[in-house]
């Protein structure tokens, strides 16, 4: 290989550390929640500088669940592929890695957004990083509810970058994707319930059963689909995210209820695909309705 190549084939694998899909959704709730601060358009600046500090933080901290999770990433046919695992990257580069991208992130938001942001940023990591993936991850079932809190604040940080305040609504948002995590994790767990016993994690599949699980997606899916009204109940929203809220929650609640009846790993797999079409159509909503109106 040349040097270009291995320069390359080097920078892909700290890309893969930081989990760009997923990243890519947290960037896309938080850019919903700047918008929705406020009436108009949001400052550009504030924007570029915000969607990049949580960007980068945000890639930092899934490099340390890599990082802490390397030996289980090992074991689980979905991870293995994973540069850690895979002896691509050391302990040490990764934790280097991740200091220098969060660090980078974090100064950011301090600098040219505001302190409340950077803050806040900073409470998520530590959520996501050490309280969700070092402490609740491998030592209970509720993990992913407890632990949702952290992946639920994107869209917070959004609105605090712009408002500099956490108003009611950003809370909304906030308590929206809370309620959307679990039904959307445990539909993954379900089809992937070897790989977590294999593992080790007490993932709700792997200690309560499957059709425990499924109830408790149905249950949360409910929920969701309430919560998601409540934009419309306060008038931060109005009819045009009403019909889009009640489609989108529909079909996530039939696809939930087909699950707890009639499960097949097929179709744990579409509704776990589905779980993220409806985040992404749900703020999307919003976010057309913010200016429709």
């Amino acid at each position: 290989m040349t040097s270009l190549a291995i320069a390359e084939n080097r920078v892909r694998q700290f890309l893969a550390l930081t989990k760009p899909r997923v990243v890519s959704l947290i960037v896309f709730c938080a850019v919903i929640g700047m918008f929705l601060a406020v009436p108009g358009l949001p400052p550009a600046g504030i924007v570029v500088f915000a969607t990049l500090g949580i960007a980068l933080v945000a890639g930092a901290a899934a490099a340390v669940n890599c990082l802490v999770e390397q030996k289980i990433d090992a074991v689980m046919e979905r991870t293995r592929a994973r540069p850690l695992p895979r002896g691509q990257l050391t302990s040490l580069q990764t934790l280097v890695f991740a200091g220098v991208v969060g660090g980078s992130g974090l100064w950011l938001l301090y600098r040219y957004v505001n302190p409340l942001t950077m803050w806040l940023t900073l409470a998520t990591f530590v959520g996501y990083a050490v309280i969700y993936t070092v402490i609740l991850k491998p030592a209970t079932p509720q993990n992913i509810v407890i632990g949702g809190a952290s992946g639920a604040m994107p869209p917070v940080l959004g609105w605090a970058a712009v408002a500099n305040d956490v108003a009611p609504e950003a809370l909304l948002l906030f308590l929206i994707i809370f309620a959307w995590t679990p039904p959307h994790f445990w539909a993954l767990a379900l089809y992937r319930t070897k790989d977590y016993a294999r593992a080790g994690l007490p993932m709700l599949p792997v200690t309560h059963g499957a059709l425990y699980t499924r109830l408790q997606i149905v249950l949360y899916t409910a929920a969701l689909v309430a919560a998601s009204l409540l934009p419309f109940a306060i008038r931060m929203s109005g009819v045009l995210y009403l019909v889009a809220a009640l489609a989108l929650g529909g079909a996530f609640l039939f696809y939930a209820i087909r699950l707890y009846f009639r499960y097949s790993d097929d179709l744990a797999r579409a509704t776990f695909r589905y779980s993220i079409v409806y985040l992404a159509g749900l703020f999307s909503a919003l976010l057309i309705d913010h200016y429709w109106q």
